[in-house]
Order: C-alpha cells, then structure tokens, then sequence
C-alpha cells in the first residue's frame, strides 16, 4: 500500500476537483438565494423610493399655506397608499394622506395628522411645516443604475429585501457543487431502528451532509450501503450521475470486506495511506467525470478528512471565506506518534487550547465537545505546556 503525506494527498485531491473549484454562475429566484454567494455586481433598474411619497399618516398641504399658525385649511380629499394618480393640491388646501401614498402635485410637505384638529371637511394645522418635512423624495435611497451589492457576497435577510423592493426576481449567485453521500458497513443502521446484536447507528452520511451543505454544496443524494458488491456498485452509479462530488466512508482499508476499495481499484481507483492520524487510510477515484473521495469509516477520521482535505477547496468553490488557521498555546503537555501527523482534538481554554480526550478515531463524543483540531507536525513526538500550536477551527 502507497503511502503520501498529508501535504502530497491534499494536492491529489486539488487536482481532483479542480474543475469544481472554478467558479460558475447562475440566476436563482431571490425567494431561494439565502445563504448564497452572489456571482456578479447587482445595479438597480430603478429608484427608491420610486416616487414622492408620505413618511406619515396626515395632511399633505403646500408649506407655504402654513404661515401664521395655527391655521385651518380646506380637506378636499383622501390619498390612500397604492395605485393613484392623486388631482394636484388646489392652493390653500389640504389633502388626507395616508404613510406610502403618493404626494400630489403642489404639495410639498406633510403634517402628521398628531399635529392637527380636523374635522371631515377641514383640519386645523398647530405646528408650521417646512418644505419637503416628512415627504419621501423619489431616489433618495437608491437611483436607478446605482451599484446595490458586489459579487462575493453572502446573501442574507436584509439583501434579499433589497433585491425584492427594486424587483429583482432573479440574482446571480455562485452554483454550488451537487454532492452525494455513501456510508458503507453491514453493521450499519439508520437512526431510529432497533438495533441487533453487532449493529451501530450510522452517523457518517450524516455528519458529511451537514459538513457540505455548511460549507457551500447542495447534498442530492445519500444512502447506505452493506458490503454487498454489487450493490455498492449499483449504488455509486446513482451517486455518480446526479452529483458533482462523491463521498463515501468506510470500506477503504485492507481488511476482508471494503467494498470501496475491490470496487474502484479496477476502475483506476488509488488507495493507500496517509501520515494523518486519524484518517490514514484513504482512496481517490473519478468515475464518469465525477471526483469520488473515499474516507475511513470511524467517525472521527471520517470528519477529520473533511475538514483537512475537502472543507478549504470547497469554500473556496462556494465563494465563502476561508476558515483561518490559528496559532494557540497549550495548557498541557502532549505526546505524538513519530512520522504521524496528527490532528487531536481541542477546545480553546483560557487564550490557549487544551486537549479533549484521546486519539481515538472512534471517539465521537469527545467530537462533539472540541472546538478545535490541534495539529501535530509528523516530525513531533512531545511538546510543553506553553508550547504553540496550529489550531484548526471546528
């Protein structure tokens, strides 16, 4: 079995999924694009506001006609908010309004209607109004060609509001790489089944699931596997043709029954180990097109795979920003393997990191609690508390 570190397997896997890291973009309805990046700078087709309009309920009357207060003027109509073309405001006289509706013609300010007295035919103005006090000019927030957001940026809420009020159905955003999930193992089950003797939940798919999709991937496609040959290989072709990106778990290794592994090798598959620890065991393979990764079946080292040699390419794909690296002193002394390096799991204590548990692949609890992966250079066998260390962010 070829052995690489974990420096030359990253770059076999870069090359592997190059043709996803080029970015590609595509129109997706606003009411869909949350969470997206966008592809291409975003003008607007129009103003905002679009026309004069009332910032209040009240009076919408011609400044002028204020002078003198307190002052009682005519009511020679209403202007509710939505489609109108409101009669010019005869001078000397005021017009209802309501919040949203269009200002008329010799209007020019407009006097809460807390400011008045009024009847159905006439309104007495107390406080004296400026032009332009309480009126909305057309293109005071946004003029038509104006730049309303960049490429490269996340979409949330406040975006998609934007996008919606200038009537944009559509934005251009960033496609996201399809990706397809296969947990391999006999002993597997799916959550909420019982259990035989023999049998484990299977947790894999759906850590690597959450992981893409939180990273910039649309998951399509999931599912199990036993040690079945056939059924394996019948079961990748699905994943193959409806994704961009294939990851399996499990079935890499040299035991009896990796099914991985006697699948893909004939079909020019590679399958060695790593210096990493954990996730030594590893394979690569492209099938149609498709970039297919194949991780060891412990749960840690399945994570730990994703998060050192798929999570940076992806989001880089995405057009999400990279998830720096951190430099950390510990607060305890540690021990590492010679010739491994290894990623142990942390949590950040105090400015510093401490170690969660021990390096078991299996141990996903200790998982759950880290908040970090410290990373050991091969060439380390023991450092110092107080000692740096590069942390990988969880």
């Amino acid at each position: 079995m070829t052995s690489r570190s974990v420096e030359e397997h990253s770059a076999e896997v870069q090359r592997l999924l190059a043709p996803l890291l080029a970015p590609t973009v595509e129109d997706v309805a606003v009411t869909e694009a949350l969470g997206r990046v966008l592809g291409a700078d975003v003008r607007s087709p129009l103003d905002l506001p679009l026309f004069r309009n009332s910032q209040m309920d009240g009076f919408a009357v011609a400044a002028a006609s204020l002078t003198g207060v307190p002052v009682t003027l005519p009511v020679t109509g209403t202007i509710a908010a939505g489609p109108a073309e409101p009669a010019p405001l005869a001078p000397g006289s005021a017009v209802r309004i309501m919040t949203g509706a269009v200002i008329p013609a010799g209007a020019d300010a407009v006097v809460p209607v807390e400011d008045t007295d009024a009847t159905e035919d006439a309104v007495t103005i107390r406080v004296p109004r400026r032009a332009g006090e309480y009126v909305r000019e057309a293109g005071t927030d946004v003029r038509t060609g104006d730049l309303l957001l960049a490429a490269g940026i996340a979409l949330g809420a406040r975006h998609l509001s934007l996008f919606a009020a200038v009537g944009l159905a559509t934005v251009p955003v960033l496609r996201r790489p399809r990706a397809a999930v296969i947990a391999t193992g006999a002993e597997l089950v799916r959550a909420g089944q019982p259990l035989r003797p023999g049998q484990i939940y299977e947790s894999n798919s759906v850590a690597l699931a959450a992981s893409l999709t939180a990273n910039g991937a649309d998951v399509v496609f999931v599912e199990r596997s036993d040690d079945d040959l056939a059924v394996f290989g019948e079961i990748l072709r699905r994943a193959t043709a409806s994704a961009d990106l294939v990851i399996t778990s499990g079935g890499v290794s040299m035991g009896d029954f990796e099914v991985v592994r006697e699948v893909l090798t004939p079909l020019g598959g590679w399958f060695g180990h790593t210096t990493m620890q954990p996730g030594g065991p590893q394979g690569l393979a492209e099938i149609d097109g498709v970039p297919v990764l194949n991780f060891p079946g412990n749960p840690v080292s399945t994570m730990v795979s994703f998060e050192v040699f798929v999570k940076p390419l992806l989001r880089r794909a995405a057009g999400l920003p990279a998830v720096p690296l951190e430099e950390l002193a510990l607060t305890e002394p540690i021990t590492s393997i010679e010739g491994r390096r290894q990623f142990l799991r942390g949590r950040r204590v105090d400015g510093g990191v401490a170690l969660e548990s021990g390096p078991g692949s299996h141990l996903v609890g200790a998982l759950a609690r880290a908040d970090v992966l410290i990373d050991i250079p091969e060439n380390v066998t023991t450092m110092k508390a107080g000692d740096n260390v590069r942390v990988w962010p969880l």
